[in-house]
């Protein structure tokens, strides 16, 4: 399985960007659509990802899984993403830098004001386009959840949603679970 790039080595722009944004804002930047995002999230925000981590332990736990929230590339593009939430393989997340979107299970994003159209449109097409297998925005401002599936270099071809806060939300396989997201 390929692995992103270690960006302390190489030429050009792109790696002298991202080894740049790896080392931003106490290693919490993203690089979006090639602008430095240094956002922080407020109680409120970290509420939601402890919620849901809580939620999809068992899952996890089963699937020999980390949930968390670890650098994604996306290479050829001007974007590094620190998604809200990821689940991913253990063999890949020890001892692993930046992994790529397809490497993951399931991406998590929990809109703020300061980055819901982001999530809703910019990091929803990314994630299709680099093969994210599900992808799941918690809309924090609408009050909704949306599960979109089945990536491709156009989009996501299956959304299920958006449900509002409340209503259970099937993750298919590997997963197998109704995500209770009251509470959110």
């Amino acid at each position: 399985m390929t692995t992103a790039n270690d960006y302390s080595e190489g030429n050009g722009a792109e790696p002298a960007l991202k080894y740049a944004v790896q080392r931003a804002c106490g290693g919490r930047a993203e690089l979006v659509e090639g602008v430095i995002d240094c956002g922080s999230h407020g109680w409120d925000h970290e509420h939601t990802r402890s919620v849901l981590r809580t939620r999809l332990s068992e899952a996890v736990d089963r699937l020999r899984c980390v949930a968390g929230s670890g650098d994604l590339d996306f290479p050829g593009s001007l974007n590094w993403f620190v998604p809200d939430l990821a689940v991913v393989p253990k063999a890949l997340a020890k001892g692993g830098g930046a992994l790529l979107p397809d490497q993951v299970l399931l991406v998590v994003e929990v809109t703020s004001e300061s980055n819901a159209e982001t999530d809703r449109v910019v990091k929803r097409k990314r994630y299709a386009e680099y093969g994210a297998p599900l992808y799941l925005l918690v809309d924090r401002l609408e009050r909704s959840v949306t599960l979109f599936a089945e990536p491709g270099s156009l989009g996501y071809t299956k959304a299920d949603g958006p449900h509002p806060f409340g209503t259970s939300v099937r993750l298919p396989e590997p997963f197998g679970i109704d995500l209770d997201t009251s509470g959110l």
